[in-house]
């Protein structure tokens, strides 16, 4: 058990039906071998999204559009990120779109919204930045919900570069939660060995069970680990596992933290201790992470390992 500040859930994902009245522009940008659309219209940008089963970025930029040139948007790191990155294969199934900050759409009841005023772009803090939108997997929990979010505010701990970006598009599919906890991972400079296997359900439904029982009880720990250890041991052999071996890492945030900078200082507090660091840094055979907010405004961070 590690006591330190942490982070916890989130639930920012709403379903969003919100519109657009405008016609889209689509800027066409061919660096190395990436191929990058950008749309700007936010409802022609969902209907494509959903129509093809894509996930859908947006990135709300703090500038005005650029003009368009042979190369693509002029002047635009977000773009060059994504474009110099070796994600060609990731963002076939992507429809990105890039947006003004006043950029809105029409709600349910017909009324103008001004997307960044909607809830499920909370964590940007009303300001630039990256959301990401799952449109690629029904009858799962985060269909049409947001699933990650990078702020361009600065934060506490964490502070915007655009080669966080293409980072994005090689998560594996979850909750916002779970994909900002691997997040926070994969940027670490030392980067940490623990996501680069096989994301286990068995595992994320065990990381988000002991998360949400420490952010209820506002109590770190690992409650009850004896019998989860055989718990997730059994469940493991059933899904076909031959052998395996949990461990598992908690940590808590200071209170009162956004998502972001509360899995960033998560990380950071495993990074100070040895026995927690081990485990992070390692590759193990299957993982989970998670974390989940507390009403006491602290975040509860849970992530396990089986090998």
């Amino acid at each position: 058990m590690l006591r330190h500040r942490s982070v916890g859930l989130l639930s920012l994902g709403l379903l969003l039906v919100l519109g657009g009245g405008s016609q889209a522009v689509v800027f066409k940008t061919a660096i190395l071998k990436n191929y990058v659309v950008w749309q700007t219209d936010y409802n022609d940008a969902y209907i494509a999204a959903q129509r093809d089963k894509k996930m859908l970025l947006i990135y709300f930029s703090p500038t005005a559009t650029p003009r368009t040139t042979a190369a693509g948007p002029a002047d635009d790191s977000v773009s060059a990120a994504i474009s110099g990155a070796d994600i060609a294969d990731k963002l076939a199934d992507y429809v990105c779109a890039r947006l003004p900050l006043d950029a809105s759409g029409s709600g349910a009841d017909g009324k103008s919204v001004r997307l960044l005023g909607h809830g499920a772009f909370a964590e940007l803090r009303n300001a630039g930045g990256v959301a990401v939108i799952d449109l690629a997997h029904p009858n799962t929990p985060y269909y049409a919900r947001v699933v990650s979010v990078i702020p361009m505010t600065p934060g506490k701990y964490y502070h915007f570069q655009a080669s966080h970006v293409p980072v994005l598009f090689d998560l594996p599919e979850g909750t916002l939660t779970q994909r900002t906890m691997i997040f926070a991972i994969r940027i670490h400079p030392e980067r940490p060995a623990s996501t680069s296997t096989l994301q286990e359900p068995v595992l994320l439904d065990e990381a988000a069970k002991q998360s949400n029982l420490q952010a209820r009880i506002g109590v770190q720990g690992h409650h009850q680990w004896e019998s989860r250890f055989h718990r997730i041991i059994s469940r493991l052999v059933g899904r076909g596992y031959q052998s395996a071996a949990p461990r598992e890492v908690v940590a808590e945030s200071w209170p009162n933290q956004n998502l972001v900078d509360s899995c960033i200082d998560c990380v950071d507090s495993w990074r100070h201790s040895s026995g927690h660091w081990d485990a992070v840094r390692t590759r193990h055979s299957s993982y989970a992470y998670d974390i989940q907010k507390g009403s006491n405004g602290i975040w509860y961070a849970t992530g396990i390992f089986a090998n």
